[in-house]
């Protein structure tokens, strides 16, 4: 069988980045506290974890401006949990403090490593070096390169360093070789905590769902190492790059400044970064939903330095080559397809012609015209339904922010009134004929707008949102599981361990605002 999201097996998920978890560091990590999100998961019968992309962020904290597409971010590790722990002095993993106390305790396992390793630990990480150089070398070189340059850009860097000269390069190495190590090192202990992540998650029936974003950030080791791929000039500026054209939303559209791919030379050897990075991928998660799907069948081109999106126009893209390539190196197509927005019927053929599934979004059903996609009625089979993403607004902060009439239209669609919602609204996701449904956390516990993960187009204020335990009602799973049973979306399988969660604070019902 070929490996596909579509299996004929309806089931839910929930969304959450890991750095929404609970715990003592300032942001969630892969430890205690994910493994009992994984158990909780179990308890309500969800079959799936969605998440945002793990790669390496920068000061925005955005999980789309990432340093490598190929990396870990090293602010997921818990220094508390294995092997880390092992290598810091007894309690000094326990939590508290910022990231840079968290980096600095990093940076003492590499030294307890270096010194208390045993055999075994030694020759796992040499064996991981060894499979992963393709990459990491090159990103701990971008990494060691970017921190001797004061952070800037590589664009900006010497003629030398820029691109990539021979001498400059062994200079590098010989000269960072400690460093480059200890990079390596952290990305090897960011897979090792992973790894046991999904095998715990793989042990509950839970599969994982990451997020591969269709392009990738100018100042990258990505591009810097691949320069060839990618639509930048001799000094490493975009001639051309990414955004979306004017729409109902934005009069100028959005210009993203992602520099675009070269097809051309992507084509000329198969793919291979594109293949290279999926499987990468394919290590952590079981199923990857590809960002602006359309962007694989046409693209908006703008021209590099173009002050706004309007200067863009469509260009065609060779996506159904790419997803061939990538179905015959990963045994199958393993992707989930963002086409949001106004898609055409280019793009749905090209989904259609891959078996992926597309999304709805129960939120966007609403705008009053019988044929919308989004509506229950017309809602298909072969999709994923979300009562809401991480870029939208929390069910309760949509419905809030309704005008009355535009209430009373959720109203008599969900047959429904005011003291049901957001309960109605999640039902309907429940009982949708799309076989996977997905639940931002957020939702299931009826938090207001104080809770969104991203506002688009705003700079502060993003990607911060955490829960606590205490928000979590003991009767939430047992919720979940019973309509899961209702819905025919419950995991085959007995025996549950109830109570996981702690007692609860005062919260808003489920079924109410």
């Amino acid at each position: 069988m070929t490996r596909s999201l579509l299996q004929g097996q309806r089931r839910a998920g929930v969304l959450l980045h890991p750095t929404s978890l609970p715990g003592p560091w300032e942001a969630g990590v892969l430890g205690t506290d994910a493994h009992r999100f994984l158990d909780w998961l179990r308890e309500g019968g969800f079959r799936l974890w969605q998440m945002l992309p793990v790669g390496p962020v920068g000061e925005s904290l955005s999980p789309y401006q990432m340093s490598s597409a190929f990396a870990g971010n090293p602010r997921l590790i818990d220094p508390g949990s294995a092997p880390v722990d092992s290598w810091l002095p007894a309690g000094q993993g326990a939590g508290g403090g910022s990231w840079e106390a968290r980096r600095a305790l990093l940076h003492e396992a590499w030294l307890g490593f270096c010194s208390g390793a045993n055999p075994r630990e030694r020759a796992a990480f040499e064996e991981y070096w060894r499979g992963q150089r393709s990459w990491l070398l090159p990103f701990a070189l971008f990494r060691e390169a970017r921190r001797r340059h004061g952070e800037a850009g590589w664009w900006t860097w010497p003629a030398a360093v820029r691109h990539r000269q021979p001498d400059a390069m062994a200079a590098l190495l010989k000269e960072a070789a400690a460093g480059i190590r200890e990079i390596a090192f952290e990305q090897w202990v960011f897979d090792r905590q992973w790894r046991a992540l999904r095998a715990r998650a793989g042990q509950h029936g839970i599969e994982l769902l990451g997020d591969l974003p269709i392009y990738v950030d100018l100042d990258s080791a990505d591009v810097w190492w691949h320069r060839r791929l990618f639509r930048v000039d001799a000094d490493g500026r975009p001639e051309a790059v990414a955004g979306v054209p004017p729409d109902y939303f934005s009069a100028e559209g959005q210009l993203w400044g992602n520099p675009l791919y070269d097809w051309e030379a992507m084509r000329a050897d198969g793919f291979r970064w594109w293949v290279d990075r999926v499987r990468a991928q394919l290590r952590w998660f079981d199923w990857l939903r590809i960002d602006h799907f359309r962007g694989l069948e046409a693209y908006w081109q703008v021209p590099g330095g173009a002050g706004s999106a309007r200067d863009g126009s469509w260009q065609p893209a060779p996506g159904a080559e790419l997803l061939h390539a990538l179905g015959t190196a990963c045994g199958g197509q393993p992707f989930l397809a963002e086409d949001l927005g106004t898609i055409t019927p280019e793009v749905h053929a090209l989904r259609r012609r891959f078996g992926l599934p597309g999304m709805l979004i129960a939120q966007f059903a609403f705008d009053g015209s019988a044929d919308n996609p989004y509506l229950p009625a017309n809602q298909i089979a072969d999709a994923v339904i979300y009562s809401g993403t991480h870029d939208n607004d929390t069910v309760v902060g949509w419905y809030r922010s309704l005008e009355p009439g535009a209430r009373e239209y959720v109203h008599r669609v969900l047959r429904a009134g005011a003291d049901d919602m957001p309960g109605a609204l999640l039902r309907s996701v429940w009982q949708s004929r799309a076989e996977v449904a997905i639940f931002p956390l957020q939702d299931l516990l009826a938090l207001g707008p104080e809770a969104r993960m991203n506002t688009p187009g705003t700079l502060t204020g993003n990607w911060t949102w955490r829960f606590s335990w205490r928000q979590v009602p003991a009767s939430l799973a047992p919720d979940c599981r019973r309509h899961g049973l209702e819905a025919g979306r419950l995991a085959p399988e007995t025996g549950l361990t109830q109570g996981l969660a702690e007692p609860a604070a005062q919260t808003v019902p489920v079924s109410r605002v």
